[in-house]
């Protein structure tokens, strides 16, 4: 669902600059590189801390980093540091010792931040593909459920044997995206500990700490120990206790769960004008940041023709795109957007405007969030 707040871009950036739109959408998107919320201290910090770094103030370790990931320090996002160093400095920690992430940002050598960058790469890349084979288990998993019951869970409690405990988070995460609903992914661990380590992640509207703490005092001794907040958690439990413990977790959800809860919506600033798919106007939305959770960075919708599509990196599809008013065709990308069919010819979207770095010049291009068919 598409609930609109604006109808033209100048309108949605006064909205975003007063606060409406973050009163209206308290579940916002992700923060830099947690689920907390970009408040007003927190967004000037992450606003100083991004000037430095453009002006090349920063760390040898955060600067090799940068490097390392293909981004443009002088341009650098808030979603640059979320969704690319973010990752290769925590990659250390899921899967090995967060000791080399700590050393890579304490270095004042940049030959050893270097090293120490590419060692995160790599890892980082071992990473996505132990945190796949785990999501494409859990989508399976999930599939059988839905099969035998009809519908998705209420709330999924997910566990594998075979997980690995560093991961579990970005599964449940995934999961979560998926269903729009609270998931939980447990893995062991350590192996034969007897004891799993979970990770929980929710949907605006159910706090997820609250949740784990009710079914803690229900149950005393069930959860060794737990800690979070509203969209993020972790616990430990005994192996031998999962059973009871998902039986408490499903009761307390279908107490809890209103099923308006589970309706994911999207909040939209209204259409672009014809003349707003310019690299001004795309470069001025970037700019308005740092955008992150409980600050979400202006979303638009509007009809679309779908004029060619191709899919990119098995999971996503790149589109060419026509707008009904304009005569120059777009360039956008849905990042796993692709599911197995061919997209709709004409299109509804949900999407942001963002400058094409990679084509240069005065390249713009639509990220897609949702995409429904259009009749013809």
């Amino acid at each position: 669902m598409i609930k609109v707040f604006g109808s033209n871009l100048s309108r949605g950036l006064e909205a975003h600059k007063s606060g409406q739109i973050t009163k209206k959408c308290p579940g916002g998107r992700r923060a830099l590189a947690d689920l907390v919320p970009l408040d007003v201290n927190n967004r000037a910090l992450v606003a100083a801390g991004l000037r430095r770094l453009r002006a090349g103030q920063g760390c040898a370790g955060l600067r090799a980093l940068i490097r390392a990931s293909g981004r443009d320090e002088s341009r650098l996002t808030a979603a640059d540091i979320g969704f690319a160093v973010g990752p290769r400095l925590n990659a250390a920690g899921r899967l090995e010792d967060m000791a080399l992430g700590i050393e890579c940002l304490l270095t004042d050598d940049p030959q050893r931040a270097a090293e120490l960058a590419a060692v995160l790469e790599r890892i980082n890349a071992e990473r996505r593909n132990v945190q796949q084979d785990m999501v494409d288990a859990a989508e399976a998993a999930l599939a059988r459920t839905h099969l035998d019951q009809g519908a998705p869970p209420l709330a999924p409690c997910l566990f594998d044997p075979d997980w690995h405990p560093g991961v579990v988070g970005l599964v449940a995460s995934k999961m979560k995206e998926r269903l729009h609903r609270p998931v939980l992914a447990f893995a062991p661990s350590e192996p034969g500990s007897g004891t799993l380590r979970g990770s929980a992640r929710s949907i605006p509207g159910f706090h997820i700490r609250d949740a784990l703490a009710a079914v803690d005092a229900n149950h005393p001794g069930l959860i060794e120990r737990f800690g979070g907040h509203a969209m993020a958690a972790g616990l430990t439990l005994a192996q031998a206790h999962l059973p009871a413990f998902e039986q408490a977790w499903r009761a307390h959800a279908l107490q809890v769960l209103d099923a308006g809860l589970l309706q994911a919506e999207l909040h939209s600033d209204g259409e672009l004008r014809p003349q707003e798919f310019d690299r001004f106007h795309a470069e001025t939305l970037r700019d308005g940041g740092p955008w992150g959770q409980g600050f979400p960075e202006p979303l638009f919708d509007g009809g679309f023709e779908v004029l060619e599509w191709r899919t990119v990196g098995e999971r996503h599809l790149k589109l060419t795109l026509r707008h009904p008013d304009r005569r120059e065709p777009l360039s956008a990308i849905h990042f796993g957007g692709w599911h197995g069919t061919p997209p709709p010819s004409r299109a509804h979207l949900a999407y942001r405007l963002a400058p094409d770095d990679y084509r240069g010049g005065q390249a713009i291009q639509l990220i897609v969030e949702h995409l429904e068919a259009l009749d013809p």
